[in-house]
């Protein structure tokens, strides 16, 4: 294991039943494994259910989505092969709300707003640059921004995906002059002491696919005192 820290005893599980297990992620953590070898999310998941449950042998564990590595929040995965399918087809549905929060460190012109943009992913840097116009290979990118909060020195911004694309709110939000803290990639500055970026995948509301009750659920925010001033 490199520079992850992941370990079951800092895994913040936040909602879990039959079927599936909520966590929130801490800055740095992978979701999935990638070319850094380090230990990713899932398997400190699947290490979490074996000695909790007591299970010899492979842990079942389907990965729905991603977040970035240097961001923070709410991260789903199913515990069954039955919720699995269930799960990818309420995000393809787009019938998962996820409502993110944002801390940057220009105020926006407007306190609320709908941004569309054409996103193009170059994959050499891992970038993806929104344009006003639709370009060859975009994808179109919709979310929409509230002002929460002003702070001292920061604004907290919470915003609601329509589309999900890659790097879509970061890319976005600098776009208008409004890169989020820590976020050098995007134009913010400086970078945290911790390397994450303050966007934080906060709240998520969708129908259990399996038992079809409505769960609202909500990641806590991380511990540092800007964060602590959002609230």
């Amino acid at each position: 294991m490199s520079k992850t820290h992941s370990n079951k005893s800092n895994l913040q599980v936040v909602y879990e039943d039959n079927h599936l297990i909520v966590v929130n992620k801490r800055a740095g953590d992978i979701v999935q494994g990638d070319k850094t070898g380090d230990m990713p999310l899932s398997d400190v998941v699947k290490e979490y259910i074996a000695e909790k449950y007591n299970k010899p042998g492979n842990v079942y564990l389907g990965t729905v989505h991603r977040l970035d590595r240097p961001t923070t929040g709410l991260v789903i995965f199913a515990k069954t092969s039955k919720a699995l399918p269930r799960l990818n087809k309420l995000f393809a549905s787009k019938d998962i709300s996820k409502t993110y929060w944002a801390i940057v460190g220009n105020k926006p012109e407007k306190e609320f707003d709908t941004l569309t943009h054409w996103l193009k992913k170059n994959p050499k840097n891992n970038k993806s640059t929104a344009h006003r116009k639709e370009v060859s290979d975009s994808k179109k990118a919709i979310l929409h921004y509230k002002l929460l909060k002003e702070l001292d020195n920061y604004f907290l911004l919470e915003v609601n995906l329509e589309t999900g694309r890659h790097h879509q709110i970061r890319s976005q939000l600098s776009s208008i002059g409004c890169p989020i803290k820590g976020d050098l990639k995007y134009g913010f500055k400086r970078s945290n002491k911790d390397a994450s970026i303050s966007l934080h995948a906060r709240h998520i509301h969708f129908t259990h696919p399996v038992s079809k009750v409505e769960l609202n659920i909500t990641a806590p925010l991380p511990n540092d005192a800007i964060w602590n001033a959002c609230l």
